[in-house]
């Protein structure tokens, strides 16, 4: 997984290494400490990569009320603020194919500027929702040494079908002054 050469300076991007499914989460909650009302964040990745894992901390991280579980069959699920902060609208935009008509029909840009808006599968589909966003790719290792800032030892103690690398990229002026390698933690 490489980062994209950009040359657009509102584009930020770091590489992490993910080792369980507590560590994923664990990621969400760091995340959602830089997350504010109207971000979008994307998530790719395989089915079983741990997206919604991710998602579940980021509800974890935000305050929010509800289980954070896969919004499949129901397509968008809001989990309301309990404090102060934004809410959280999770989409799986898994079964629509019609890109960013099908997603106007949620209303989703109706929620963006008061909520943080996390959409699995809307790579492709939703980035004309916002200039600034967040993506997040996640990727399974199995097969594949799972180098980087993994240590032998962590190596070691990982089954290889826990192993992740996920690559958090901000595209946009509002990310330009984030620094996404704190999320390393």
């Amino acid at each position: 997984m490489d980062i994209p050469h950009v040359t657009d300076p509102h584009t930020v991007a770091t590489r992490l290494t993910v080792t369980s499914p507590e560590q994923m989460r664990d990621l969400g909650r760091r995340l959602a400490k830089l997350l504010r009302p109207g971000d979008l964040v994307l998530l790719t990745g395989e089915l079983g990569a741990g997206k919604t894992t991710l998602t579940r901390g980021l509800g974890e991280g935000l305050g929010v009320r509800g289980a954070v579980t896969s919004p499949t069959f129901v397509i968008a699920r809001v989990h309301p603020s309990l404090g102060d902060g934004p809410p959280l609208v999770h989409v799986d935009a898994y079964r629509l194919g019609g890109g960013l008509d099908e997603m106007e029909d949620l209303d989703l840009d109706v929620s963006l500027p008061d909520s943080v808006v996390a959409v699995e599968w809307g790579e492709g589909k939703v980035e004309g929702l916002a200039e600034d966003r967040l993506h997040v790719v996640i990727e399974r290792t199995v097969g594949e040494q799972a180098g980087g800032e993994q240590t032998a030892g962590e190596q070691a103690a990982a089954p290889e079908e826990d192993v992740r690398r996920v690559l958090v990229t901000g595209v946009g002026p509002r990310w330009a002054g984030e620094d996404l390698a704190a999320l390393a933690g």
